[in-house]
């Protein structure tokens, strides 16, 4: 079904922060498969890890324990500091599971949510995502809608009533625009939701496992939350999604379940991705790597370019207008880019990027 408005290239192959495509032209990715490949494209460690394993054991259900998921439960609790995790397949999924655990921890059943925000495309992700052209043709959702003001904790807590169950937040906003908030937004948002009796729930899945120049964003802001959401990067690049909670947070038995959630590949792909990240260092890396890189951008002078935004490997390059040109500019000359909120020019290369490549591609967007 054609629901893709795809770039006109077909990708074959790929390693690090290149692709290539089926011509044999090298691009300098700097989308990382929407902010997916943070360890690069084909990680030798990833590679054998899934050839591994899928020699071993591919699928087995959720009736039975393996070793991989036990092992990567334990290897999630000790990087988000949470108590429990449920394993499914995207970022969708983690957000419904959220959800689910919300409303089945605090019997009830409303949410709020920001303006620019984005959750997913599935009934109840699709709730509390903001932009109406996402929602419009599937009303009626699963609530009504209920956005606040992003950056503006007051908003939040006129919005709780006695049926509040959670409030939902990105750390940093990726669909919106790459939206960073106040240094204390965060903070405020957490003790409204204590006064209040409400759970706080951050969706980490654009911002997690070293995007920011952090292992999760929220450390950035020195906040816990209730429950957050996990993916993209998860598994290296295979499709997974997982949710932790704090304890005294977690789902009974039969309440929640994925049939292929945790399964033995995509656990053998996430401790792989993990264990890469932290022998690379992967996570100051993002830091050292996002400063250089918006400190380059911000270099270029040019009419309709207002400002560079973001943390570690997650920049926004704002302009004053739309900017889906500078997008086929780049790619016919070897850099792929992404547009988000139509004037932002959304930038998440895999923290493998060297410098040299980030030269390359500031030197392309110089020149459109």
């Amino acid at each position: 079904m054609q629901t893709y408005g795809r770039q006109p290239i077909v990708l074959e192959s790929g390693k690090g922060s290149l692709v290539y495509d089926i011509e044999g032209r090298e691009y300098v990715d700097c989308v990382a498969g929407i902010a997916v490949n943070n360890i690069g494209h084909c990680h030798p460690r990833l590679t054998e890890a899934l050839q591994e394993q899928a020699e071993k054991l591919i699928h087995v259900s959720n009736l039975y324990y393996t070793q991989p998921q036990a092992e990567l439960a334990e290897q999630l609790v000790n990087v988000t500091g949470m108590d429990r995790v449920f394993f499914c397949n995207s970022g969708t999924e983690a957000v419904e599971s959220a959800m689910k655990l919300a409303r089945a921890t605090t019997k009830k059943t409303d949410f709020i949510a920001v303006e620019h925000s984005f959750h997913g495309r599935t009934m109840g992700a699709l709730s509390l995502t903001y932009k109406d052209m996402y929602r419009a043709p599937f009303k009626p959702l699963v609530q009504e809608e209920k956005f606040v003001s992003f950056n503006d904790a007051q908003a939040i807590a006129d919005a709780i009533t006695p049926n509040t169950a959670a409030v939902i937040v990105e750390p940093i906003q990726g669909e919106g625009g790459i939206n960073v908030p106040s240094q204390d937004y965060l903070k405020e948002v957490r003790k409204i939701c204590d006064e209040n009796e409400v759970l706080l729930i951050f969706d980490e899945v654009q911002t997690g496992f070293g995007r920011t120049g952090a292992w999760f964003c929220k450390e950035h802001f020195g906040v816990e939350p209730d429950i957050m959401t996990m993916a993209k990067a998860i598994g290296g690049g295979f499709p997974m999604g997982a949710i932790a909670a704090r304890e005294g947070i977690s789902f009974n038995r039969g309440e929640h379940a994925a049939t292929f959630g945790g399964g033995p590949l995509a656990c053998a792909a996430a401790l792989a991705s993990i264990d890469v990240i932290r022998e690379e260092n992967l996570v100051q890396r993002s830091k050292e790597m996002g400063e250089y890189f918006r400190s380059e951008l911000s270099k270029i002078s040019a009419d309709g370019f207002v400002e560079v935004r973001g943390k570690g490997l997650m920049i926004g390059v704002q302009f004053d207008r739309k900017c889906a040109d500078l997008v086929d500019y780049g790619r016919k000359n070897g850099v792929l880019l992404n547009c988000t909120s139509e004037t932002v020019l959304r930038i998440a290369p895999p923290l493998v990027i060297t410098k040299e490549q980030i030269d390359r591609v500031v030197g392309v967007l110089e020149q459109a």
